[in-house]
């Protein structure tokens, strides 16, 4: 992962991750391919993006999924 995509700034997005230089959550960015939109779909709709942005974005989540901590799922 490009880690110098990913920033996080007490006064940007109210310290959420966001991509570098813009105010694109990687929450966004994971809740919009979670709900099936696709990497072109969200390129086009935010033209400052781009797709190793996207891929950045999801390294980042996969990473902060491997702190330990248990994540209960409602069955």
């Amino acid at each position: 992962m490009n880690r110098a995509l990913i920033v996080s700034d007490p006064a940007v997005m109210m310290g959420k991750p966001v991509i570098a230089g813009t105010r694109i959550t990687v929450e966004m960015i994971l809740e919009k391919l979670g709900a099936g939109e696709t990497v072109e779909q969200l390129l086009e709709a935010h033209p400052r993006l781009t797709r190793e942005a996207v891929q950045a974005a999801l390294a980042f989540g996969a990473e902060a999924l491997k702190a330990d901590v248990v994540y209960p799922i409602a069955g």
